[in-house]
């Protein structure tokens, strides 16, 4: 625990937690409303008296708990590192991923105020629903003057493909949220609102779970309201709407890992307990839309998506979105599906917007709007580009629509911090389309209290809080929200406080002058008969992640052990001279493993060249079948499978490639003349990172089918690399030399194994039954085989008669007489061992094509509909 601050504080801080947090509070910026104190803070006025909430709050904590502030600021950021909570940061450059920021202390707030911000969300949701049925219907609103056309349908997120669509119900919106601030009357203004896949939901739930965890006695005595009700209302709500009810199949479809929030979206999914899922999971068939899986198709009723509207669907909308579902829109249209939010609705999150919607609320709901916006000003109307053109200093400049293919977009900036020649672009660049800038005035927020080392400082604060519909036109504002709390330094003036740019995240704490709610998401206890029928449902896309996790995996220590080996036998033959045979082989399989180029000389042209080359081309990510290629390769598979790794497997196998590099350019770039030792050194570390993954994998994953899977890609990538090499090294009789002989049983890691049955022997049929058919030996072509073939036959049960069919078609090494493939033809050579093996690779890359079409694109002879 870190020591106390010392003695800045009264006699009676000691024992009255209030004195304690009043005398270590730092007063905030004049002009701004203190939610500490509950009022507008006041030039030279001491820091005196503190909010009725916060008071109650700091003495729920006691002075034990402020002295133990520290600690628990210690367990927040530890648990945010075990629980993997990141968010992705592309704003510089850097594709990083930094853990989520999460403050220890809550924002508070009093029913009073909740109150008002409930009205106001709640009214303004159902607002811009009714707003989106009209624009994409009888656009009543563009008639009559009250939307301008440019706004609405020359907006790039209007969707033309949508007009005339009536999703289920008649719902557009299903989740909404709304950016809010407190100005220094203590009011709650709209600052912004996004409509289109509104983010925060996860992060919320994550902050409460961690935050309420510190301070339960104040969580139960301040009356928290719980937010589990709010999550269970939107799910009824979907299902409401479904063609399904309540027997519907909800997914939450994600961009995918890259996604700078994909964290909360994977703890979202996992608390509503549906599947996360990305648009190559899908597929639409006859109007419906369907998930893959390896059983089969199973039937999609509900999609809660996180995927922008122009990559939904890429037959209507963007047509290189990887991201989509081709076919969405018109299941959407069918009424076969609930997308929430129906696609359309990104046009509603213009600030250009906001001085309209006073009286499309009276044209619409024939009622005042209850919570105001921040004032805002849409420079396409002429009048007021003219209006406000000489006092552009006072405003914040904003975009009016969103960036996007040759819309470059404006940062929101403060107009009054820009230099004299900035200043004069920034009104040109107005001039020459206002339409494209909104102006709006700054807003003094309110001032939230961060715990820094032992102080209360005062940061200004966002709230972020979404209405979710409930399926019978109503909406429930879920009694929470994400706060985003300003950096030090910040201005404080603008509303985009933005993740990507150094801020940080609290919970928000809704104090009910009620009955706190008991519900919980926890799910119901599983009965003995519905553990009988229980499987876990493996989506085609984690299927084939899984499948090339474990190829992946086998191909890089295929690699690693093929450049260790070459290595040394390149190093002996400069000092006993390796023979010409050997060399031969170990630059055929270089070549066929892409371990040097096709232009490389081979060895036995120059040694130092090829050395050369195959040493620089270990760490060539660019080379598709290199060594750093196959580790980043590996990562990539693993990080779509973040859900199903434990932590230990994802951090070896993120380890295992950030080590290759980083050593590897080390021994590269050290000024010795012979970096060789030090890059054998860096492929042994690489050769035990993969040991343990590999074990990993063995011991430590659930042996479901997607385990198959993974075990049938490794033993698919472990027979091919092991017959080819068998064939070239018998074709080219390396059995008969002993260089060669130890060759053969290092590229199939059997040394040892060989030694410790047979000794000194150098002959072929003790080799190849050991290499071929001895089934205790996992390099065992045999071992090998039989444990693909059984694998795979299970994984296909439930397709018995393809699975056979298939099966059938694989090879069988065991059946291999051994007298026959290790007796000489006559002439001198082994060509139906030869002939075995060739045909070996063929079988097992015609399974590989057998398994991508059937369970993982799903386009075999009939369509398989297990579940509608």
């Amino acid at each position: 625990m870190q020591p106390q601050q010392p003695s800045l504080l009264p006699d009676d801080a000691a024992v009255d937690p209030v004195a304690l947090a009043l005398a270590a509070a730092v007063r905030g910026r004049d002009g701004h409303y203190s939610e500490l104190l509950g009022r507008l803070g006041e030039a030279g006025a001491p820091v005196a008296g503190m909010a009725p909430l916060w008071r109650d709050f700091f003495s729920a904590i006691g002075a034990e708990g402020w002295a133990d502030l520290p600690a628990r600021q210690a367990r927040i950021q530890r648990r945010v590192l075990e629980d993997g909570a990141t968010y992705n940061v592309y704003a510089d450059g850097s594709q990083s991923q930094r853990a989520w920021p999460l403050e220890s202390l809550p924002t508070l707030i009093g029913p009073e105020d909740w109150t008002q911000i409930e009205r106001g969300v709640a009214q303004r949701a159902r607002l811009l629903d009714a707003v989106l049925r009209d624009a994409y219907g009888e656009r009543r609103l563009l008639e009559e003057g009250l939307l301008p056309a440019s706004l609405v349908l020359g907006h790039p997120q209007y969707l033309r493909p949508m007009h005339g669509c009536q999703p289920a119900g008649g719902v557009f919106l299903h989740v909404s949220a709304f950016d809010l601030v407190r100005g220094p009357e203590g009011r709650w203004w709209v600052a912004a609102q996004r409509t289109q896949a509104p983010s925060g939901l996860g992060y919320l739930l994550e902050n409460r779970l961690i935050v309420a965890q510190q301070f339960p006695i104040a969580f139960r005595e301040l009356r928290v309201q719980r937010l589990a009700s709010s999550f269970l209302g939107m799910l009824q709500g979907l299902m409401r709407l479904s063609p399904a009810g309540e027997r519907s199949r909800v997914v939450l479809l994600t961009p995918g890992p890259a996604n700078e929030t994909y964290f909360e979206q994977v703890f979202l999914a996992r608390y509503l307990g549906i599947a996360l899922v990305e648009g190559a999971d899908l597929t639409v068939r006859a109007n419906r839309v369907y998930l893959k899986t390896l059983h089969g198709l199973e039937r999609v009723h509900v999609v809660l998506r996180r995927v922008d509207d122009e990559y939904l669907d890429p037959l209507e909308l963007r047509p290189d979105s990887a991201l989509g579902v081709a076919g969405l829109l018109q299941a959407l249209r069918a009424g076969e599906v609930v997308v929430a939010n129906a696609p359309g609705a990104g046009w509603l999150e213009s600030p250009g917007l906001a001085a309209f919607w006073p009286a499309v609320a009276e044209r619409l709901l024939g009622e005042p709007l209850a919570m105001p916006a921040v004032t805002t000003w849409w420079c396409g109307e002429e009048a007021v580009w003219q209006a406000h053109r000489a006092r552009l200093a006072d405003f914040i400049a904003v975009p009016t629509f969103a960036p996007g293919p040759g819309r470059p977009g404006l940062v929101p900036q403060r107009v009054a911090a820009l230099e004299a020649r900035a200043r004069a672009d920034l009104v040109q660049r107005i001039d020459d389309d206002p339409a494209a800038c909104t102006l709006q005035a700054p807003m003094r927020g309110a001032e939230t209290p961060v715990w820094r080392e032992g102080r209360l400082l005062a940061r200004s604060a966002v709230l972020r809080v979404f209405a979710l519909a409930d399926g019978r036109g109503g909406w429930r504002v879920v009694p929470g929200g994400m706060a985003r709390v300003a950096a030090e330094g910040d201005g404080g003036a603008n509303p985009w406080l933005s993740m990507q740019h150094g801020h940080s995240s609290a919970d928000t704490w809704v104090q009910t002058g009620g009955e706190v709610d008991p519900t919980s998401l926890l799910p119901r206890p599983l009965s003995a008969a519905d553990l009988a029928s229980w499987h876990r449902s493996v989506t085609s896309r984690s299927a084939e992640n899984l499948f090339w996790l474990g190829r992946y995996t086998e191909r890089a220590e295929n690699c690693v052990r093929l450049a260790r080996l070459t290595l040394e036998a390149l190093t002996g033959s400069l000092i006993t001279g390796a023979s010409a045979e050997v060399l031969e082989v170990l630059d055929t399989l270089a070549r066929h493993h892409g371990l040097v180029g096709t232009g490389v000389p081979t060895p036995l042209q120059s040694v130092r060249v090829f050395e050369r080359a195959l040493v620089h081309a270990l760490g060539d990510a660019q080379g598709a079948t290199s060594v750093a290629y196959n580790l980043q390769a590996l990562m990539r598979c693993a990080q779509a499978l973040r859900e199903r790794l434990s932590p230990e497997h994802w951090k070896l196998i993120r380890e295992v490639g950030e080590h290759f590099d980083q050593h590897l350019r080390a021994a590269l770039d050290t000024a010795a003349a012979e970096p060789l030792a030090d890059v054998m050194g860096v492929l042994a570390r690489a050769a035990t990172h993969l040991a343990a993954i590999t074990g990993a994998q063995t011991d430590r994953m659930t042996r479901d089918d997607g385990w198959r899977l993974l075990s049938v890609g490794r033993q698919i990538e472990r027979l091919e690399f092991h017959a080819h090499a068998l064939a070239l090294g018998i074709e080219r009789g390396l059995h008969r030399r002993d260089e060669g002989f130890a060759l053969l049983l290092g590229l199939f890691d059997s040394t040892i194994t060989y030694r410790a049955q047979f000794q000194a022997r150098r002959e072929l049929p003790p080799l190849l039954h050991l290499l071929v058919h001895d089934t205790d030996n996992p390099r065992a072509l045999a071992w090998v085989a039989r444990t693909m073939r059984d694998r795979f036959v299970k994984l296909s049960r439930h397709d018995a008669a393809w699975a056979q069919e298939v099966a059938a078609t694989l090879p069988r090494p065991e059946d291999w007489p051994l007298e026959l493939i290790s007796t000489p033809d006559d002439a001198g050579g082994h060509a139906p061992l030869i002939a075995l093996l060739a045909q070996c690779g063929q079988q097992v890359r015609g399974l590989s094509d057998a398994l991508g079409q059937r369970l993982f694109s799903h386009v075999g002879p009939a369509d398989r509909m297990v579940w509608q």
